[in-house]
């Protein structure tokens, strides 16, 4: 049995409370799905630092704010650099989930990377004024967008069919972005949202979405808060985001945990 606690969403940037939030652990093993603080931030990488020292690994995929007021090469650069430093270390390790496969032992892989969503024509520029990824973000544009979204779904739909092949592993996926649009992930205020699939994409006829290898998917992004089993591919949806400070999302839970 592989036990994972799961937390996003966190915005330690704003207010400042890098040096203020714990996380006490309820598993070994810590996922971290985006949107922790700003990795520009001295105070955001001395927090894993600290946290490291409680988890075996901290597993840490890339959001959509940790590259504001920089740009996602410096942001990923960071965090590979805290990586380097801990790779030989039998316990606190921090791994970054960037198209990355992490077999944590013979029966259970995890599948991690940012995953961003595919903007719709139809939204596209409601997207690009809407949202404030294109000004925060350096020389990050929807068509670039767009572009990570079609390798990153390439990548996770690749990794799924090699790890089915005569395996009965069971694979959790970790992204920052939602993979559903079904009603019980999404926010009722914002349904009708013209700017929805800057935050999701409905991935349910995708192979990663309906392999029956794939027991959970866990995600953040959308600050609403959900945990339940797809119907028809079995798959459970899970999250834990907390949101701003001031605007919290229902449901989080510091010390929520899935089992495989």
């Amino acid at each position: 049995m592989v036990k994972i606690q799961i937390l996003s969403d966190l915005h330690l940037e704003a207010p400042a409370a890098y040096d203020v939030f714990e996380i006490t652990p309820t598993a070994e093993y810590l996922a971290l799905l985006g949107d922790i603080g700003y990795t520009k931030d001295v105070g955001l990488i001395e927090f894993l630092r600290k946290h490291l020292a409680k988890f075996k690994i901290i597993f840490y995929v890339l959001g959509n704010h940790e590259p504001y007021h920089s740009s996602y090469a410096a942001s990923k650069q960071h965090l590979l650099t805290l990586q380097a430093e801990t790779e030989q270390q039998a316990s606190g390790k921090f791994v970054l989930l960037d198209q990355t496969r992490y077999d944590l032992s013979l029966t259970v892989s995890i599948l991690g990377c940012t995953l961003f969503s595919n903007i719709t024509a139809a939204q596209k520029d409601f997207v690009n004024f809407g949202l404030n990824d294109f000004y925060h973000i350096e020389n990050w544009t929807v068509e670039e967008h767009v572009q990570k979204h079609e390798s990153e779904l390439r990548w996770l739909n690749a990794e799924i069919q090699k790890l089915m092949e005569g395996s009965d592993r069971k694979i959790i996926i970790m992204s920052h972005y939602s993979p559903t649009d079904d009603a019980r992930a999404i926010d009722p205020k914002h349904k009708s949202s013209t700017i929805s699939s800057g935050f999701m994409t409905d991935l349910s006829q995708e192979i990663c979405f309906s392999s029956e290898g794939v027991a959970v998917w866990a995600f953040g992004h959308t600050h609403f808060n959900c945990d339940f089993e797809h119907e028809t591919h079995q798959t459970r949806l899970v999250t834990n985001q907390r949101g701003y400070y001031f605007a919290q999302s229902n449901g989080f839970d510091p010390g929520k945990m899935v089992e495989l």
